[in-house]
């Protein structure tokens, strides 16, 4: 069905969709997709790609969601890494029976380093929005990437150079003091962080560039994208976006440089979610649908529950520049849930959303005016939920879901294929 191409994991909706438990079963031995690696090509820290199997269960932050199957990760230049949280992430999966998990780790020297004083901006940050938060996780993925835009940022490499990393930490440091002075929020000594990024630079590899081809050399790669494409920050609903590319241009442009064809498996829940605030047309608070895994966020805030929507996942299909194959999660969940057809606005009824030019930010904001007064048109869900996704979206559902655990997963073998 994938043939020999590569592929390429992206969530259409908000997040939480179900990418994490796709990765991991793409890379499990029930699968035989025989998986080089995984590569995280977007995001930071403040995912949380949720894995059961095997009677275990994990929250996949920055390693790739094929751990538990021994898949190495690589942690390309898009990414945005921070070693505390990954030291604590490489504990809690070798509690869990990974034999030395930081030796299954590659980091581009490239990426940029989230540090505890990004962190403590963007709560501090925040925390002065108040009522008019955007949304964050507090982990300060925003200050990382806005901070590199015009400064010379931290980066992997400089782990293994301590005079120059200490030299951009002081400049962070100098950078952020009106805003941490403003606020409660406090991190690391920077004398401290020197030393314990030292010690990260001599626990994983750290490799001069992407390094892609000698992965795919010994197997498919598997792309994990991080967040939601409705989150992009130039395609996703502004301002309530991440400061990621969410869309797997990236990706592609990585498997372009190698030469190598993709696969983009799109990936959605039987019914939308959303984690924060910005617009959610089909939210309905009535939903009891039991949530294992997401809670309330103390920056995030609230999870949020709704029904069904093609119209913002064929915007997404369309924010992609196209997918190839859809997975389909939650099909357990469908007692209460219904399907949007349409929209009642101050502009008419719509049922079909324009992507606009890309990094049009003023395009987003007009869109996520028109969703904040928007009005769903909600209809019965058809019983086959897949034929019925795979008509709106003209895109084959190619794996399926009815819980949690790996073993629940469906492979769909489309009839073109």
């Amino acid at each position: 069905m994938f043939g020999d191409r590569h592929l390429i994991v992206v969530d259409l909706g908000f997040g939480d969709a179900g990418k994490g438990a796709t990765v991991d079963w793409l890379c499990s031995p029930e699968a035989g997709l025989d998986v080089a690696a995984v590569v995280r090509f977007n995001g930071g820290a403040q995912a949380a790609h949720n894995v059961v199997a095997d009677g275990r269960h994990h929250t996949f932050r920055q390693f790739g969601s094929g751990t538990l199957s021994r898949v190495p990760t690589l942690l390309s230049r898009h990414m945005l890494v921070e070693p505390l949280a990954l030291a604590t992430e490489a504990r809690a999966l070798a509690r869990l029976g990974i034999a030395d998990p930081l030796s299954l780790l590659y980091v581009d020297e490239r990426a940029l380093l989230t540090t505890p004083i990004h962190g403590a901006a963007n709560r501090c940050r925040e925390d002065l929005r108040g009522a008019s938060r955007h949304g964050s996780c507090g982990i300060g993925i925003g200050e990382t990437a806005s901070y590199a835009l015009g400064h010379d940022a931290p980066r992997v490499a400089d782990c293994r150079r301590p005079d120059v990393l200490r030299r951009k930490l002081i400049a962070l440091e100098e950078h952020y003091r009106p805003l941490l002075d403003a606020g409660a929020h406090r991190y690391d000594r920077i004398d401290d962080l020197v030393e314990v990024y030292a010690e990260f630079a001599r626990a994983v590899a750290i490799l001069p560039g992407d390094q892609l081809t000698g992965f795919a050399e010994n197997g498919r790669l598997v792309f994990e994208g991080a967040q939601g494409v409705l989150l992009d920050e130039w395609r996703g609903l502004h301002p309530h976006t991440t400061w990621s590319t969410v869309e797997p241009r990236n990706a592609r442009a990585m498997l372009t440089g190698i030469g190598a064809p993709a696969y983009v498996l799109g990936v959605t829940r039987s019914y939308l979610t959303r984690h924060g605030a910005g617009p959610f047309p089909t939210e309905d608070r009535g939903l009891s649908i039991p949530e294992r895994h997401n809670g309330i966020g103390t920056y995030q805030g609230e999870f949020r529950l709704g029904h069904l929507d093609p119209i913002l996942l064929r915007y997404a299909v369309d924010a992609c520049g196209g997918i190839d194959g859809l997975a389909v999660n939650h099909l357990d969940a469908l007692g209460e849930i219904r399907t949007a057809t349409g929209y009642l606005t101050e502009d008419g009824y719509v049922d079909r959303l324009d992507c606009g030019p890309w990094q049009d930010l003023g395009h987003q904001q007009r869109l996520t005016d028109l969703l904040d007064a928007a009005t769903p048109a909600l209809h019965e869900l058809p019983a086959n939920v897949p034929a019925y996704l795979e008509a709106e979206l003209g895109v084959p559902v190619v794996l399926t879901a009815n819980g949690p655990e790996r073993a629940d997963r469906t492979i769909h073998i489309p009839a073109t294929a």
